[in-house]
């Protein structure tokens, strides 16, 4: 039997458990929807600095998802009605830990896969959207709704836009329209949209993937596109890129894995995935 590892420390908005080397970070307040206070925002991040200090032996995914009936509803009106109220400053630094909580996600180096079913709202989509990869039930509601309320979707927009680009997020963003997960699939926003059956077996597929990629490979990988895509000039990615690939040759990872692929066997991270 899979041993579940639970983390040291007790949260109030969210759960955490780690099975089989999958940790699902699971929102927790099905009664509003998941809605996300401030309280969530600490929680996510915090939750995420534990799992940067967990090594490949003990956690080689991770999955956010939503308990009860939505994904996440975006915030919670009772929290917003107290932002309100904030000073500018007080309002700067309530956002800022917003940006925080979405960059945990998206700078995560194991594999991130949002699980998306009921309703995907406002914020939510930058906590979907920072996510590796998104799989949404067919019938999720998505909505960038900011507008609707007289503000934008600028904390979770560095997100989205890369997932669907500068002219569809207009057309989310500027309209707040909603739409569905097959919609999401086209959009960009989310990478396959399935009824239930076929999403868990496409999770089922993909942490299969996952599992079975050198993990220190993965994590290098990430960081790679994460460098190509938000640090580096043209020049520093030639110099750097030839820097790692040199230096995953030798590492004892990269030895492992050509010495597999050519001896025709299967590389020793896969014994125990």
């Amino acid at each position: 039997m899979n041993s579940i590892i639970k983390t040291m420390k007790q949260y109030q908005t969210i759960e955490f458990s780690i099975d089989n080397k999958i940790g699902t970070i699971s929102l927790n307040r099905p009664d509003i929807h998941n809605a996300f206070n401030e309280s969530m925002i600490a929680e996510i991040i915090d939750c995420f600095e534990e799992i940067e200090k967990l090594d490949y032996n003990t956690i080689r995914v991770v999955i956010l998802q939503g308990i009860g009936k939505s994904f996440c509803a975006g915030a919670d009106l009772n929290w917003m009605k107290g932002v309100a109220n904030y000073s500018y400053d007080e309002n700067y630094l309530e956002s800022y830990k917003l940006s925080m909580c979405f960059n945990a996600v998206y700078s995560c180096k194991f594999p991130t896969i949002a699980m998306v079913h009921g309703a995907a709202i406002g914020g939510a989509n930058g906590l979907l959207a920072a996510c590796d990869f998104v799989l949404a039930h067919k019938n999720t509601v998505f909505s960038l709704s900011e507008v609707k309320i007289g503000i934008v979707p600028a904390c979770i927009s560095p997100y989205v836009i890369k997932r669907v680009g500068e002219y569809k997020s207009k057309e989310l963003m500027l309209t707040g329209m909603r739409f569905n997960g097959k919609e999401a699939q086209k959009a960009g926003l989310a990478n396959w949209s399935f009824g239930e059956k076929k999403l868990k077996a496409k999770l089922e597929d993909l942490i299969s993937k996952l599992k079975t990629s050198g993990p220190v490979a993965v994590s290098t990988c990430k960081q790679l596109i994460y460098d190509v895509e938000n640090q580096w000039t043209h020049e520093e990615a030639m110099e750097n890129t030839a820097k790692m690939i040199a230096d995953l040759r030798q590492s004892e990872e990269g030895q492992e894995g050509m010495s597999s692929f050519l001896e025709k066997r299967k590389p020793n991270w896969t014994e125990d995935n």
